[in-house]
């Protein structure tokens, strides 16, 4: 009776939500001393099938698991290949920032909701990201780019503490060039070779000219940046259902067990973590 308990068990196909994935680093660079940049190849060779927004879980093996945001556009996948870039805050990371080509990693996912591409189509777009918020909305924008006929017009706005914090400089340096892309940046402190704006990202917004019925934004920062931009994109007139906000800090299993992600009702995990402004502005400690 057991062996037969066992062979059924042995039947039953493995949830690969539940199950890491076997995936090879296939190109690991650092961006800045706390930024590390990976391409990684999922070895089963199928698509991960992301959409801009959701997170995957990375495992080392023997360590653990944390989420990570997919940084790369789903328009640019093949064969199974996304990016992410990892800022060293823990033990988890410092392992993952000494990982180099070659080495292997279990990847579950992708988790969550990201952003809600079909409403967004056709409408301007209003892209702003605080700092590391880039990474994952670095997706976005190059979902957007690769499909730039589907959308209206586009602003990328970008704060960072200071110009040594910059990411992906050379796409920036591409998004300055393109006419059909607008983009500007701010910077906390400023250094003698910065020529640019030097102030809070909420400066950056009163000046925009845009059709606030017709905007849809996608913000990604930190939580105390969200407080001050909503005030000023409200006075901009954008409606709320029409300004995303990412909770991606509050990541943890990715399928709503371990309650870290909880917000009153609310699991981010699932439910996120991307949401309208109207969808958690009464929600107690969501922003």
């Amino acid at each position: 009776m057991t062996d037969k308990i066992t062979d059924q068990v042995k039947k039953v196909p493995v949830e690969p939500l539940y199950s890491p994935r076997a995936a090879t680093i296939l190109e690991a660079e650092f961006m800045t001393d706390m930024e590390k940049f990976f391409t990684i190849r999922l070895d089963d060779g199928e698509p991960l099938e992301h959409m801009p927004g959701q997170f995957v879980q990375l495992s080392l093996f023997g360590l653990g698991e944390a989420p990570i945001s997919i940084s790369s556009s789903p328009t640019s996948e093949k064969k199974g290949i996304f990016e992410i870039c990892v800022r060293k805050v823990g033990t988890f990371t410092e392992a993952l920032h000494g990982l180099e080509k070659g080495d292997r990693i279990g990847v579950r996912g992708p988790f969550g909701n990201g952003f809600p591409i079909d409403k967004m189509k056709a409408n301007d777009l209003l892209l702003v990201a605080g700092g590391l918020g880039i990474v994952p909305l670095r997706s976005l924008i190059n979902y957007i780019i690769d499909r730039r006929k589907e959308f209206g017009d586009v602003l990328i706005l970008l704060g960072c503490k200071s110009p040594q914090e910059r990411l992906f400089l050379d796409e920036i340096e591409e998004w300055e060039q393109m006419a059909d892309i607008g983009y500007s940046c701010t910077v906390d402190r400023a250094d003698p070779d910065w020529k640019g704006n030097v102030g809070l990202i909420t400066e950056l917004i009163p000046g925009i000219n845009i059709d606030p019925y017709r905007t849809y934004v996608a913000c990604v920062g930190p939580p105390v940046m969200y407080k001050f931009v909503i005030v000023e994109l409200l006075q901009k007139g954008i409606p709320k259902n029409q300004i995303l906000l990412s909770l991606e800090r509050r990541m943890r299993c990715g399928l709503g067990k371990c309650g870290h992600c909880q917000v009153n009702h609310i699991y981010v995990c699932q439910e996120g973590p991307v949401f309208t402004l109207d969808e958690i502005e009464n929600v107690e400690e969501a922003l």
